[in-house]
């Protein structure tokens, strides 16, 4: 889950010592249950916070409420998309020097890396930033931030798949028998892109060619593939997300999860501040909630994402994070160039195209 800070500051060209004050607060408000250098007074004054996020609608209103809670003169707006869609609006609207949103969230660490190359991103040091390992905030300090994990295995339905007929293995998956049951993620997906490197690395370019064959179903959101799943239109979801996973078995689904010896591809949720936001004040107050332990909690109970914090739990009947394995790229400037690559094969491999 580690990966160097040196590498991530070579990768963006990191300013020096002039930077370091940027965006740092040195005397924090102590909130309940959180710190923040935002001033509440104004933040509360701008009225309103938008976030774009790559996160299920209904299941991300639940977190924003949670805020609410403790923030009632601050009115959350929230816009999904898939990582790739999402960028693609943000820089239309940049370029178009539009700027509508306060606090982002996207699940592909390329994405990111090529946003804070091209500045996108305010400096701000949230003070609850230094219960966060280094290896997952920005370098320097302030840019971008982890949030959250969202690992993914192999789910499927166990009224259609019996436990000892369902894929043991990322490998087992190749069967031909699956084919036309299968489910994945479409190509703006930033998890569907971990997976697709990750397993390459593992098992060769071949794996992917071998997995056309089964004639896949890309869909834009977990929510869809586990739908079709729990009422038996696919047998499969290949790159099936945890946190998905968790909500329908809390739901009393029929659903059951695998986790292949290899590991489960897995990707960071990872947010920043995009410059000129039109609620700064609200988007800082924003991000210091979301980082606390209060902010992480409420991620696990509605998201079922695994929390970055030591000191948050993990989601409800889920195994702590330090007892999986985690697939994830090792050296994020490759993983970034590897993006148009990703997309081209995906997209015909799924039939978009």
């Amino acid at each position: 889950m580690r990966f160097p800070a040196a590498l991530l500051c070579a990768a963006l060209m990191c300013g020096g010592a002039s930077a370091a004050e940027e965006g740092v607060c040195p005397n924090p408000e102590q909130m309940q249950g959180f710190k923040t250098c935002a001033d509440v007074d104004k933040a509360e004054q701008e009225g309103e916070v938008v976030i774009y996020a790559t996160n299920p609608e209904q299941a991300e209103l639940k977190v924003l409420a949670r805020f609410s809670e403790m923030f009632p003169k601050i009115k959350p707006t929230y816009l999904r998309l898939q990582a790739g869609a999402l960028m693609a609006k943000v820089q239309s609207e940049r370029q178009a020097q539009t700027y509508l949103v306060d606090a982002m969230q996207v699940s592909d660490m390329g994405m990111i890396l090529d946003f804070q190359k091209k500045n996108g991103y305010s400096r701000y040091v949230s003070p609850e930033m230094s219960a966060i390992n280094k290896a997952y905030k920005s370098e320097p300090e302030g840019y971008w931030t982890w949030g959250a994990i969202g690992p993914a295995g192999i789910a499927y339905n166990p009224t259609t798949v019996s436990a000892d007929e369902a894929p043991k293995t990322w490998e087992d998956m190749l069967d031909p028998k699956w084919t036309g049951t299968v489910t994945v993620k479409v190509s703006n997906s930033g998890l569907q892109h971990v997976s697709w490197y990750e397993l390459r690395q593992l098992y060769g370019e071949n794996y992917w060619k071998k997995f056309a064959a089964l004639k896949p179903r890309a869909f834009d959101s977990y929510v869809q593939q586990f739908d079709r799943l729990v009422n038996q239109q696919d047998k499969l979801i290949h790159t099936a997300q945890y946190a998905g996973y968790l909500e329908w078995k809390a739901k009393g689904a029929p659903v059951a999860f695998v986790i292949p010896e290899a590991g489960l591809p897995a990707t960071p949720e990872t947010w920043g501040l995009p410059t000129n936001g039109p609620h700064p004040n609200a988007g800082r107050l924003f991000l210091d909630w979301l980082l606390s332990p209060i902010g992480q909690k409420a991620i696990g109970d509605y998201l079922y994402l695994h929390a970055i914090r030591n000191d948050a739990p993990p989601p409800s009947g889920g195994l702590p994070i330090g007892q999986m394995r985690l697939l994830l790229p090792e050296d994020w400037r490759a993983f970034l160039a590897s993006r148009p690559e990703f997309a081209r094969e995906w997209d015909r491999l799924t039939g978009m195209r």
